[in-house]
């Protein structure tokens, strides 16, 4: 199967890695993130466009140096050429997803450290997910729903 088709709060609210390629097509990347307390992805800019959803816990974007307060339920886009950091202000692990488009990430890197992250200059290699068991939903091998 193509696609992606699974609980993606569950999945998010679940992650304790810091980045976690859930899924990875031609022009889009799904991304599992968790920070811990006061840590921050850091300060960067991208010549493309990303969402983020705040699926548990709390912080502060920074976005084109406007500082908002996130909390779950909170979307944040990000387009192109604006520089952001997401940072985790408070005392329990911010749980988020993000979607690249373009993909920025090789399909399925994991990442269970910000340093391990900052340490491996990966980057998408073109490489997309390819599931090859029908009706199989992408990395968790669960059964998909329709």
């Amino acid at each position: 199967m193509k696609g992606f088709i699974e609980d993606i709060e569950d999945l998010a609210v679940k992650n304790k890695s810091y980045r976690k390629v859930l899924y990875t097509a031609s022009d889009t990347q799904l991304v599992l993130m968790t920070l811990n307390p006061l840590e921050e992805i850091g300060e960067e800019v991208h010549n493309l466009d990303q969402f983020f959803r705040v699926e548990e816990g709390t912080g502060e974007v920074i976005l084109d140096g406007v500082r908002k307060p996130v909390h779950p339920g909170v979307a944040i886009l990000v387009p192109a050429g604006a520089r952001h950091n997401i940072i985790n202000t408070g005392t329990h692990r911010l749980k988020l997803y993000t979607l690249y488009s373009p993909p920025n990430h090789r399909d399925g890197v994991v990442h269970e450290t910000r340093a391990q992250a900052d340490a491996d200059p990966e980057h998408f290699d073109g490489v997309t997910t390819e599931v090859p068991n029908p009706g199989v939903g992408a990395i968790t091998g669960h059964k998909a729903t329709a």
